[in-house]
């Protein structure tokens, strides 16, 4: 007889994901979404929760970002071998897409704690010789090609992961869509627990990641019925995902019971786009071992033995001296100024006042918001001196993005007699781990409302980076003005037309910088390195994956 507690340890709870980001060495990751879902599965190891990983194998990557000197982005393929990390297992299935049986096997790669957790991580494939060229190829790029391309995709992550899971025995108490990419995995569930739309419901759990409608798949029923076919009746499933195109989004929140935005405002963003469901708010973290650089590690090992797996310990960062914070951040510091006079010969100094700013460049993320008044800007850097560290990648199509990078690094070209700036190419972990962890001033100027979450300035406080930001995302929920960071704009409660908004922003952003930012690195040590404590103590201390994982596990997953 198999003891109760026996059969509840093998319930898994089965995350799914388009891109899992785990290793610089795996490319199945393109920015947050999947830094996130690599940063729960890593606190879903280390607290010895029984989660499984689904993703894709993307063999090529999303791409490898060359920049030319005159700021153009050229794209390469990024592939990578998984042969050397994993290992393919002979289970095996299929989907049908296009009328044609898809065969679709597994990579495993264990994901193992030093607290003795374990997490499996299933990359899925399509690559091999019983299927034709066309769908050998569905796996090779991470947000690769059209509509049609995409939602192939995503018939393989949905369907093709619960059957691989199937295959493999698990036994699985919930499944967690890590955004809409997965929703298709509901249409399976459906065929299997005989068209009972409760049951589903019971069994999934549906994370959405964007306020942008444009974030949110949707495809043609014409596109529906030529790739998908017909799994349940078109009439349930319009009822299920929309009328007029399939939105997965809708999909997955008709059928799960459980949904959540990433951060409280984006609770209300959410609702908004889709009055009439419950929507909660589980804010986003990061993976405080990860994204902590050595130096903070071992300052960290020394004052609270344990803080990798219980990093609320952090709380208690006043009772380090400020000269072991401020000597572990120089130690950070160096590493990235080296680097970057190393790959771009920049000349840049180890004192001087640097600020980062690294995330996808996109309209809304507002690189450029920095040098809207360049008077404005050699008057900080003539109060003290400052040097400006950029980096990400634009999608290929985004053609005001990539514009973007060729501004930047333009403006960079144009001051570089008075103001040392840089744009690092292709923005992958390694280089991110660099950069939070050797700033001084982490800066974020999003469109407000647009931010869901962002992570990069949670990455920057576990290294003592202070935050600079426009209130959006989860920096409304971070930000004590003058403690944890500052501030650019309006507060998250105010509402002006775009252009006060603006005028608000820009005057924060060079006011604050001139007079409290750069006065205080230069004149006020002490006031610094008590900010520098503060993210750490006030935001390290709560931003992380292990509380978000915790929050799952209560709240959902039981």
């Amino acid at each position: 007889m198999v003891e109760p507690e026996t059969c509840l340890a093998r319930q898994k709870i089965a995350y799914f994901s388009m891109e899992i980001g785990l290793s610089n060495n795996f490319h199945t990751y393109n920015g947050g979404l999947g830094i996130l879902a690599g940063d729960t599965v890593k606190s879903s190891a280390d607290l010895k929760v029984p989660l499984v990983g689904i993703t894709l194998v993307s063999k090529k990557g999303h791409f490898k970002q060359e920049l030319t000197s005159d700021g153009k982005q050229v794209e390469h393929p990024d592939p990578w071998e998984p042969s050397e990390y994993m290992q393919l297992l002979s289970t095996e299935v299929t989907v049908q897409i296009q009328k044609r049986d898809v065969t679709v096997k597994p990579w495993l790669y264990t994901v193992k704690s030093q607290t003795g957790g374990a997490v499996p991580v299933y990359f899925l494939d399509t690559d091999f010789e019983t299927n034709n060229p066309e769908d050998r190829e569905i796996t090779t790029f991470l947000y690769g090609g059209d509509e049609r391309y995409r939602l192939k995709q995503e018939i393989v992550l949905g369907i093709g992961g619960v059957k691989i899971l199937d295959a493999l025995g698990l036994d699985v108490r919930k499944y967690h869509l890590n955004e809409g990419h997965s929703s298709l995995l509901a249409l399976e569930l459906l065929q299997k627990n005989g068209m009972s739309i409760e049951k589903v419901r019971k069994l999934c759990v549906f994370t959405t990641h964007t306020p942008i409608d444009a974030g949110h798949d949707k495809f043609s029923y014409d596109l529906v019925r030529q790739v998908l076919g017909e799994p349940i009746p078109f009439d349930v499933l319009k009822k299920l995902g929309g009328q007029e195109r399939l939105n997965m989004t809708l999909l997955a929140l008709n059928l799960s019971n459980y949904h959540n935005g990433v951060a409280k405002r984006h609770q209300y963003s959410s609702k908004a786009m889709f009055p009439g469901y419950e929507i909660r708010a589980i804010t986003n973290g990061v993976h405080s071992y990860t994204w902590t650089c050595e130096s903070f590690r071992n300052l960290y090992n020394k004052y609270f033995p344990g803080w990798a797996n219980e990093p609320d310990l952090l709380v208690r960062v006043d009772g380090i001296s400020d000269e072991d914070v401020w000597g572990a951040h120089e130690e950070g510091k160096k590493v990235l100024i080296d680097y970057v006079n190393k790959v771009k010969n920049a000349g840049m100094n180890y004192d001087d006042l640097t600020l980062g700013f690294a995330r996808r460049a996109t309209g809304y993320k507002r690189t450029d918001l920095l040098f809207s008044d360049i008077e404005k800007l050699k008057k900080v850097n003539n109060k003290g001196r400052i040097q400006l560290i950029f980096s990400g990648k634009a999608h290929p199509r985004d053609d005001s993005g990539r514009k973007l990078i060729e501004q930047i690094i333009g403006y960079a070209q144009d001051l570089k007699n008075e103001i040392k700036i840089v744009y690092l190419s292709n923005y992958d972990m390694d280089l991110a781990a660099k950069l939070v962890s050797g700033v001084d001033v982490w800066l974020n100027t999003p469109l407000r409302p647009l931010e869901a979450s962002g992570t990069s300035g949670m990455k920057a406080a576990h290294n003592g980076v202070i935050n600079f930001g426009v209130l959006d995302g989860w920096w409304i929920e971070g930000w004590i003005e003058g403690i944890t960071g500052w501030a650019i704009g309006p507060q998250s409660n105010e509402s002006f037309s775009v252009e006060e908004d603006r005028r608000r922003e820009l005057e924060d952003l060079y006011n604050k910088l001139e007079n409290i930012i750069v006065p205080m690195f230069y004149n006020s040590r002490g006031e610094w390195t008590k900010m520098m404590k503060n993210s750490i103590g006030k935001i390290a201390y709560y931003f992380n994956t292990h509380r978000v994982v915790q929050r799952y596990a209560t709240e959902a997953y039981l």
